[in-house]
């Protein structure tokens, strides 16, 4: 009987877990694109790395286009 219980609540942690490491992805993505991204390119821009940050923003606009039509 105890077996049993301790496998319910294995069962239980582990989906706990699974929606936490979902949660903590899905914050760091929004965090990532809305602060890191455009600091970083403002930061290559003020640098005077114009020249990296131009293919930079070419590649992650094809990226953010063929995810978007892929989950369309």
């Amino acid at each position: 009987m105890i077996t049993l219980l301790i496998i319910i609540s294995m069962a239980i942690m582990f989906k706990i877990l699974v929606f936490g490491l979902k949660a903590a992805w899905g914050i760091a993505r929004l965090l990532l694109t809305l602060i890191v991204f455009p600091v970083i390119m403002v930061g290559l821009l003020m640098a005077g790395l114009i020249y990296l940050a131009i293919p930079i923003l070419i590649i992650a606009g094809i990226i953010a286009l063929v995810s978007s039509s892929a989950a369309a």
